[in-house]
């Protein structure tokens, strides 16, 4: 689901936020020489973190039904993932890249999930946090050191996405015919030619 989520994103931003404009949408890591590369305004999503939610995590197994109703197996619950992006904008301005900035925020806030339009057509729902403070063991002064570059305006974006735990396991069919026992040929062969013979007799 990352790559999903990554694609989503980007067409988001490209399709609310810059229209026709010529503005780049990439995911590269915003390294000093990536930026000493880039050509042209540019928004950079960066997926900088990969974390579980423990809060979230479920316990024991549901069931999985067909469409006529019939168990047919169980899984576990799915785990939540965050996903955390450092939004960027980059151009020659800094006033430029504060109204861009400004521009992807209104559209992310505008979304509490991923527009399923942008998803795959069995994904599950993907929720989107803007604007909260990264973990208490990380900070952007953290993340832009490790990166090489200097701090600059950015947007912290946090995308939670549902992963299942392993595939369904399948649970026994269904006995639909009624059960018929053959008592007569579980008996001992001794005692049936006993018991015929007492009859002729």
């Amino acid at each position: 689901m990352i790559s999903e989520v990554d694609s989503a994103l980007t067409a988001l931003v490209r399709r609310e936020v810059l229209d026709r404009a010529q503005v780049s949408v990439v995911l590269d890591a915003p390294t000093k020489d990536w930026a000493a590369r880039r050509s042209g305004p540019t928004v950079n999503v960066f997926l900088y973190d990969i974390r579980e939610d423990l809060r979230r995590r479920g316990s024991g197994m549901s069931a999985l039904f067909d469409e006529n109703g019939r168990q047919t197996g169980r899984r576990k619950p799915p785990r939540i993932f965050r996903l955390s992006y450092l939004v960027t904008a980059w151009t020659q301005r800094p006033e430029d890249e504060h109204r861009l900035l400004a521009a992807v925020l209104g559209c992310l806030l505008g979304h509490e999930r991923l527009p399923a339009d942008l998803l795959p057509e069995d994904a599950p729902a993907v929720t989107l946090t803007v604007g909260l403070p990264p973990e208490e063991d990380r900070s952007f002064a953290d993340v832009w050191t490790a990166l090489g570059g200097e701090l600059r305006p950015s947007l912290d974006l946090v995308v939670a996405v549902p992963m299942w735990a392993g595939p369904p396991q399948p649970t026994d069919p269904l006995v639909l015919e009624p059960l018929h026992a053959d008592v007569g040929s579980l008996a001992d062969p001794a005692t049936t030619e006993h018991v015929e013979g007492a009859r002729r007799g």
